[in-house]
């Protein structure tokens, strides 16, 4: 058998290395993979994601385009040179069969020089309006997997496959009951408030005022993750509102969850950022959203990942200057009070779920090699 070797890149941000990890990681579990390579950013998450892996690093730094010209120009594109011409060193070392891209500045270098040296390569991109290496390398592309329908018109290569993103293999087989015993909770109404990995302050802000109403006038579970640098500050101004709640054992508060899908399985509501990767795995747990979409994201990608599952009736959409206490309780009242609404929601939520993202993506790079 003719055993293949495969270079991954992605990088920057979850949404980037995530998808390219889960392929990476069924990859190496292929009968016909021989080899697999992450290329990215030495200074990034991704780097320190890799060291974990059974796969090698090869570090290439680079970074985002100057929005404007200045003497910061040149060097970017010095750097960007000297990057190109490393993985095209990379390229000719170690032999790829195929590349596989998620994006971020990182893997720009990587698909130029696979561009150059003439290996084929296909792209995942995550968001509705997909980012500047998908849109500018998209044409040279064997494929194209993007998450949503909505980003096929805005590229141009006509081998798209709309896949969803790759998400792990346990939001299928988790059940609702047994992700509520793995943490302690009753089987009644459960919401999870979150603002991804880092938090997020507005939505941390407005949470920390409606947590008592919610478990003692409503009886409602609380999962509430408040990202690691705000996670003191959080617990203080709780301590000022609510002293008690260190008791409520319907409150459960953390920094960080390394098991995602346990407490998004666990939860029917979810007050969230719209990032793609949270949006897909807010989809496979059938969970009716609040998206608060993060405003400064890169080409305003949130607010439009957000407003494409509300057109779709699969989520609530508040804006990030609007949400506080009263304007969140609102929203999540709106739900609880209409079962029904609620229900609807979390279908039309479901229907959207894409578990075989991953194996789909597969299929595609192992057909560019064939």
């Amino acid at each position: 058998m003719n055993k293949k070797t495969y270079f991954i890149t992605g990088g920057g941000t979850g949404g980037h290395i995530y998808p390219a990890i889960a392929v990476a990681d069924k990859l190496l579990t292929e009968d016909t993979t021989d080899k697999i390579y992450y290329v990215g950013n030495p200074n990034n998450l991704e780097a320190n994601i890799v060291s974990q892996k059974n796969y090698e690093f090869l570090p290439v730094v680079s970074s985002g385009m100057p929005r404007k010209i200045s003497l910061k120009f040149p060097i970017w594109a010095c750097r960007m040179l000297y990057a190109w011409l490393k993985c095209c060193k990379y390229i000719k070392q170690y032999k790829p069969d195929a590349v596989f891209g998620t994006g971020g500045y990182v893997s720009a270098p990587v698909l130029m020089a696979a561009i150059t040296m003439r290996v084929p390569f296909v792209m995942h991109d995550c968001d509705a309006n997909p980012g500047l290496v998908t849109r500018k390398l998209a044409p040279y592309a064997k494929s194209v997997s993007i998450a949503f329908e909505e980003a096929k018109s805005k590229l141009n290569n006509k081998n798209c496959h709309v896949n969803g993103n790759p998400i792990r293999a346990e939001f299928k087989t988790l059940t609702k009951q047994q992700a509520r015993q793995n943490l302690n909770l009753e089987d009644k109404l459960t919401i999870c408030i979150m603002g991804g990995s880092q938090g997020a302050q507005t939505i941390n802000n407005a949470a920390i005022q409606i947590l008592e109403t919610l478990s003692k006038t409503d009886n409602i579970q609380i999962i509430f993750q408040t990202g690691k640098r705000n996670y003191d500050n959080v617990i203080n101004e709780i301590k000022n509102i609510y002293p008690e709640y260190a008791n409520d054992k319907n409150i459960i508060i953390k920094p960080y969850f390394d098991d995602m899908v346990t407490v998004l399985k666990a939860c029917d509501i979810a007050v969230s950022r719209a990032g793609s990767l949270s949006i897909s795995e807010l989809c496979a747990s059938g969970i009716a959203s609040i998206f608060i979409p993060y405003p400064y994201a890169a080409a305003d990608h949130q607010r439009k990942n957000a407003k494409c599952m509300v057109e779709k009736g699969a989520g609530l959409y508040l804006e990030n200057q609007d949400t506080n206490a009263d304007s969140l309780l609102e929203l999540i009242k709106s739900l609880t009070d209409n079962p029904e609404m609620l229900k609807d929601i979390q279908n039309s939520a479901l229907k959207m779920a894409k578990y075989d993202g991953t194996e789909l993506i597969i299929k595609q790079i192992e057909d560019c090699t064939n």
